[in-house]
């Protein structure tokens, strides 16, 4: 950022205190939230907090016993976190760019991984890919969420938007695939043989498929995370 005197530091990186949307960028890779009742939020993200906020973990049956069984079989499921209370709350993960959707009735598909906080407005509901169990590790399942409601997305760097247009199917490495059209169904195209695991990774020969009418977002990094015990 160059040097500067601790006051133009100050001055350049300070929060800004005017009453802004209930969602907004208070930079590129930080989320500000001006909370007055209550938000879902990704495990862990919440960086810092000004007001009056209680925190509260997820609790197993907060949102129904079927995605209860549907975030135990996914291994590394959706832990999520509510804020309730009145003032700014600040989210990040991992120096990701933050991109915030305003749904008006539509839904979105989003990466279980990318996905950093929601409005208790919008129904969300996690949508298991089996196809791909035994396959690849990580990121073996998908957010969908609709309705109407702010909800905010991490990406590494820039996004890119791919308009998936009819008899025209686009193909994205699952890694780098982060959100997609709530009306598009993927499908797995894989390639794996002798030949292809000669010198590569076996996940580079598996593909999403895309077709119909929609979007779908990718990020120019491919994020291969594990997933993690149930244990405490």
């Amino acid at each position: 950022m160059g040097k500067f005197s601790l006051d133009e530091f100050i001055q350049k990186t300070q929060q800004d205190d005017n009453e802004n949307d209930y969602f907004e960028l208070e930079t590129e890779r930080v989320l500000e939230i001006n909370l007055n009742g209550e938000v879902w939020s990704k495990m862990g993200a919440m960086i810092s907090y000004v007001g009056d906020i209680k925190f509260e973990r997820e609790r197993v049956l907060e949102h129904g016993l079927g995605k209860m069984f549907k975030k135990a079989l996914t291994g590394e499921g959706t832990q999520l976190m509510k804020a309730t209370g009145k003032g700014r709350l600040y989210l990040a993960d991992q120096g990701k760019k933050v991109t915030i959707f305003d749904l008006q009735g539509d839904s979105i598909c989003v990466n279980g991984n990318d996905l950093l906080a929601f409005e208790p407005t919008v129904k969300w509901d996690i949508q298991l890919m089996r196809k791909m169990a035994g396959i690849m590790s990580g990121g073996l399942f998908n957010v969908t969420l609709q309705g109407t409601g702010k909800v905010a997305i991490t990406t590494h760097f820039e996004p890119l938007t791919l308009l998936v247009k009819p008899g025209e199917t686009v193909y994205t490495d699952p890694h780098a695939t982060v959100a997609w059209s709530g009306n598009l169904q993927p499908e797995f195209k894989t390639d794996i043989s002798f030949r292809t695991l000669i010198g590569r990774g076996s996940g580079e020969s598996i593909q999403m498929a895309f077709s119909g009418e929609g979007f779908v977002i990718i990020q120019p990094f491919e994020e291969v995370y594990m997933t993690t015990s149930s244990g405490g």
